[in-house]
């Protein structure tokens, strides 16, 4: 996270990538965390200035793994389990794990509807991360906002 990515920001917005700057900190092996609303759009990233970096030297691309990936995978991965849950008539999706050969990722809900995502190597402590990811949300449900949310959503366009 970088000071550029606050910079003419409310003081909720400031907060809340101050929170997932203190998340990415706290999970050992964190590769890239990313807030997603529920219609899939980036909302907060741990890696805004990547998206500068790659757009001034590959185009419009963004590097491998970026938190713009991460966030159509959120996204996906959420509505796979939604759907799942709906048939299985089962209730809501709290969370979701997708571990793989070489890294993990973490997908757990938001109160407002937005997603909590987070990319880890696979050695990172699965406790650690979901104990962190539930801090987030519980700080972050509350106060992510309609108006937040369109703050932090003109903001991601801005940094790309």
């Amino acid at each position: 996270m970088t000071a550029t990515g606050t910079f003419g920001l409310s003081s909720e917005a400031r907060n809340l990538q101050w929170l997932l700057t203190n998340l990415v900190d706290e999970v050992r092996g964190a590769r890239s965390v990313a807030v997603v609303s529920s219609d899939g759009l980036l909302l907060l990233s741990s890696d805004p200035a990547q998206h500068d970096a790659a757009d001034s030297a590959e185009g419009s691309e963004s590097p491998r793994g970026s938190s713009a990936d991460l966030a159509t995978i959120i996204s996906g991965i959420s509505s796979l389990t939604l759907g799942a849950a709906e048939l299985l008539d089962t209730g809501g999706v709290k969370h979701t794990m997708v571990a793989m050969a070489e890294g993990t990722v973490f997908v757990m809900s938001i109160s407002d509807g937005s997603l909590l995502g987070l990319h880890a190597g696979a050695d990172c402590d699965m406790h650690v991360v979901a104990y962190h990811m539930t801090m987030f949300v519980g700080r972050a449900g509350h106060v992510l906002t309609p108006e937040l949310r369109s703050e932090l959503r003109k903001s991601m366009e801005s940094a790309q």
